[in-house]
């Protein structure tokens, strides 16, 4: 087996982790999802395509923020939702997050959160379990996975959320409101992940173009609310994810909500040594 063979086995194996693992223990399965709108300008005479192309960069102008991110997946009357918080340096294209999963479907186990460091092309977990040692970290490639681990951790890496907004194809200015007590212009359109790949930074260029391919449609409806320096402030997209379980599409809408920025966000990477290297058990 070549190495790339095994990065695609852990890789696989890593879908299972988070989002593929509440969704089997729910029982989820279920419909897609569609959208669009017209293209318009807001209220300001701005293109609204164009401003939603430039929020990631509004991102990396700001340097970094603090991020909770939230993940509902929904198939008849059964809903979970899988919720993180913590830090993120778009300069870097590096972050840090605290995955807390639902209970067990009996509602008897407590789920420990899942630790995530978020790096161009890898995703790291720390309290994995099912066999993996506390100590050691779980490292995927996201370039290898099929949702370019826009759904797999459990939370949408903050910058990959951004940079959906780059395959902006269709958008309308809905109206201002307010994110957190912050005045925001509220965007709503689709976004196209191939569109998206192509004018992407080098860390998710490769994650996008598998999450165009993989997801059940490359087309994204997003809702999009930034603040007056054109930063995003909240985004919500609504993906059309195949987990390999169910025949039809899950519907997963995964929300990111991005303040305080400015805020420390010092990230390190774990050590050769403290990487686990063994067969990932599935839960």
């Amino acid at each position: 087996m070549t190495g790339r063979q095994r990065e695609r086995r852990r890789g696989r194996a890593g879908m299972a982790v988070v989002a593929a693992a509440v969704l089997a223990g729910a029982g989820l399965g279920t419909t897609g999802c569609s959208g669009g709108d017209a293209v318009a300008g807001d209220s300001r005479g701005g293109d609204a395509v164009v401003v939603l192309r430039q929020a990631a960069g509004r991102l990396v102008d700001a340097g970094s923020s603090k991020a909770r991110t939230s993940m509902e997946m929904a198939a008849g009357g059964t809903r979970v939702t899988i919720r993180g918080a913590g830090v993120y340096d778009y300069r870097k294209r590096m972050g840090q997050l605290k995955v807390l999963l639902p209970q067990d479907p009996a509602g008897v186990a407590k789920r420990r959160p899942i630790t995530e460091l978020l790096a161009p092309g890898a995703l790291f977990m720390k309290n994995r379990g099912a066999g993996v040692p506390p100590d050691k970290w779980v490292r995927v490639d996201t370039r290898t996975l099929s949702d370019g681990n826009l759904v797999t951790g459990g939370a949408t890496d903050p910058f990959a959320a951004a940079e959906v907004l780059l395959g902006t194809r269709t958008a309308a200015y809905v109206g201002r409101t307010e994110v957190a007590g912050t005045g925001v212009r509220h965007y709503r359109g689709t976004a196209d992940l191939g569109d998206a790949a192509r004018r992407a930074s080098d860390g998710n260029e490769d994650s996008l173009r598998a999450a165009a391919d993989g997801f059940a449609t490359a087309a994204v409806p997003f809702d999009a609310y930034l603040d007056d320096e054109g930063r995003i402030r909240k985004v919500r997209h609504r993906f059309s994810f195949l987990n390999g379980q169910q025949k039809s599409p899950v519907a997963v809408a995964s929300t990111t909500l991005l303040y305080d920025f400015g805020a420390p966000a010092r990230v390190r990477l774990p050590a050769a040594d403290d990487i686990y290297a063994g067969k990932i058990a599935e839960e």
